[in-house]
C-alpha cells in the first residue's frame, strides 16, 4: 500500500457546516498548521503570511508520500509491467490536469464574488449556481454536500487501510521474530511461527487509537504528524534501496495482464493520486500565487515520476510475490523488520490526523444541536463510534490490496476524476466553451465514472470471492 494520500485541510474540514464567513472566523483561530502533511493525510492548513514557492512544491510532494505508494508495485501486477507504468503516466497527467481545473475555476469564483479564498466545497457549489440549469442552480448547496460526504469516505477509508497495514505489518514481524537475525542476504526459508489471526491484532490497536483520536488539540497532532514523517520517509529509502538491488529477468512478466484485474489497478492508482484536496488550500499559502500552476505541475511530475520509477522496480523486483504492500516483502532481518516498525509507528501517528477530517465536519454539525453541558461527552462519544466503526470495517475487510481499490475506486475517483471536469463545465459553459474543451472533460468524468463503478464491482467480487479464505492473505514467507 503505497504511503497514502489527501485531505481538504481545514481550510475545508467544516464544508457543510456553517456559513463561508462563519467558517473563516473559525478557521483564523485554528492552533497549528498540517502544511507538514500528505493530501491525502493533511488534515489542516492554517492561513499564515504565505510560503515560498520551494516550500510549497515541498509539501506538494511530500503530501503524495503516504501508506499509497507501497501499494502501487501490486497495481502494476494487476496491469501488466508495460500497461502498468504506461497507465500511471496516464492516470497521473489526468489526475494533474484535473487538479489544474479546480484551481482555475476557483480563481474565477474568488475574482467574481470578491473572495481571497474559496475551498473545495464552495467552489463547486459556485459552480452549479452558474450552470445554465435552473434545478442545479437550486440545489446548488448539496455541490458542497457531496464533496463533504466524499471527503468524509475517503479519510474513513485511509483510516480502515491504516488498520490492516498496522496489524498486516505487526502480524508478519511477531510471526518471524524467533528467527530474525542480522544477515540480510542469505537465502534460508524461514517458517513463521504461528500467531494469533489478525482481527485480533487489529482490536488490539484499537484502545491506543481511541486514546489518539481523543486528543483535539491541533498543536498536539503536530507533533504526531513530525514524527509520523519522519518515519516513514526514513522507512521509504530503506525500501527504494533494497528493491534495486538484484533485479532478476523482466522477460517472465507479462506486458499485459488480465482485462479482470485492470479495475483492482485503477482503484489502487487513484488511491495514491489522491491529492485534489490539499491543492487549494496550498494555493492561498501561497505569497504568489501565481506561481502555483507551475508548482503543481513540477510536483505532480515529480511525484508521477517517483510512482512509476518505485511500482515498477518493486514489481520487477519481486515479480508475481509481489504483496499488498512492498513492505511485506521485505527480508526477514533486524535492519528490514526494523523498517516494518517504523512504518507501523508513522501510520498510527497519521491515523489521527486522518481521522481529523471527518471529526471536524461531522462534530460541530452534531454538538450545534445541543446544550453545552452534553457538547463534550458527544463529541467524545462520536470519535469513540467513528475509530470504532473503522476498527470493525477493517475486520471484516482485511484483505489490504482490496481495501486500497475499493477506497479508491468508490471516493478517490470521484473527488479527483469526475468532479473536475463537471465542474468546469458549469462554471465557463455560459461565457462559452469550445467543443472540444466539452468533449475532453466529458470523457474524463465518463472514464473516472467506469472505473467507479468497475473498480468498485471488483473489489467487492474479489471480496466475496475470498471469503472463504484465510483472512490474512498479505503475509508471506520470508527468505532471509
Amino acid at each position: 500500500m503505497s504511503v497514502t494520500k489527501s485531505t481538504e485541510g481545514a481550510v475545508a474540514v467544516k464544508l457543510d457546516l456553517m456559513s463561508p464567513p462563519e467558517s473563516a472566523k473559525k478557521l483564523e483561530n485554528k492552533d497549528s498548521t498540517f502544511l507538514d502533511e500528505s493530501p491525502s493525510e493533511s488534515p489542516g492548513l492554517k492561513k499564515t503570511k504565505g510560503i515560498t514557492v520551494i516550500q510549497a512544491l515541498i509539501h506538494l510532494v511530500k503530501g503524495n508520500m503516504g501508506t499509497g505508494i507501497l501499494g502501487l508495485s501490486l497495481a502494476v501486477k494487476n496491469a501488466g509491467i508495460l500497461m502498468g507504468p504506461l497507465s500511471l503516466l496516464v492516470m497521473g497527467l489526468i489526475a494533474c490536469h484535473c487538479m489544474h481545473i479546480l484551481v482555475r475555476c476557483a480563481q474565477r469564483f474568488c475574482k467574481r464574488l470578491n473572495k481571497p479564498f474559496m475551498d473545495y466545497g464552495d467552489t463547486v457549489m459556485h459552480g452549479l449556481e452558474a450552470s445554465p440549469s435552473a434545478w442545479l442552480q437550486n440545489h446548488a448547496h448539496w455541490g458542497r454536500h457531496i464533496v463533504s460526504f466524499f471527503l468524509i469516505v475517503t479519510q474513513l477509508g485511509f483510516c480502515c487501510v491504516y488498520i490492516v497495514f498496522l496489524a498486516d505489518n505487526l502480524k508478519q514481524v511477531v510471526e518471524a521474530v524467533n528467527s530474525t537475525t542480522n544477515n540480510c542476504h542469505s537465502n534460508e526459508t524461514v517458517i513463521l511461527t504461528p500467531t494469533m489471526d489478525s482481527r485480533f491484532y487489529m482490536l488490539s490497536f484499537l484502545p491506543l487509537l481511541v486514546l489518539l483520536v481523543f486528543i483535539r488539540n491541533l498543536r498536539i497532532l503536530t507533533i504526531f504528524s513530525m514524527l509520523a514523517n519522519i518515519s516513514m520517509l526514513v522507512s521509504l529509502v530503506i525500501i527504494t534501496q533494497f528493491i534495486t538491488q538484484e533485479i532478476p529477468d523482466p522477460s517472465r512478466l507479462p506486458l499485459v495482464a488480465s482485462w479482470k484485474t485492470y479495475p483492482l489497478f485503477f482503484g489502487t492508482a487513484i488511491f495514491s493520486f489522491e491529492s485534489i484536496g490539499v491543492v487549494l488550500p496550498l494555493e492561498n499559502q501561497m505569497k504568489n500565487a501565481r506561481h502555483f500552476p507551475a508548482i503543481l505541475s513540477l510536483g505532480m511530475s515529480i511525484v508521477t515520476s517517483l510512482y512509476i520509477s518505485i511500482a515498477t522496480l518493486g514489481y520487477l523486483r519481486f515479480g508475481d510475490d509481489i504483496k499488498a504492500s512492498i513492505s511485506l516483502n521485505l527480508p526477514n532481518c533486524w535492519l528490514y523488520q526494523s523498517v516494518k516498525l517504523l512504518y507501523i509507528a508513522g501510520i498510527l501517528c497519521t491515523y489521527a490526523l486522518q481521522f481529523y477530517v471527518p471529526a471536524e465536519i461531522i462534530i460541530p454539525f452534531a454538538i450545534s444541536r445541543v446544550s453545552t453541558r452534553w457538547a463534550l461527552p458527544l463529541d467524545l462519544s462520536i470519535r469513540l463510534a467513528m475509530v470504532c466503526l473503522t476498527c470493525l470495517l477493517a475486520v471484516l475487510i482485511p484483505r489490504l490490496d482490496l481495501v486500497i481499490s475499493l477506497v479508491g475506486s468508490v471516493s478517490s475517483s470521484a473527488l479527483a476524476l469526475i468532479i473536475p471536469p463537471l465542474l468546469e463545465v458549469t462554471t465557463f459553459y455560459s461565457e462559452g466553451m469550445s467543443p472540444l474543451t466539452i468533449f475532453k472533460d466529458a470523457l474524463i468524468s465518463i472514464l473516472g465514472f467506469v472505473g467507479f463503478v468497475v473498480g468498485t464491482y471488483q473489489a467487492l467480487d474479489e471480496l466475496l470471492k475470498s471469503g472463504d479464505s484465510p483472512p490474512f492473505s498479505n503475509s508471506t514467507t520470508f527468505l532471509r
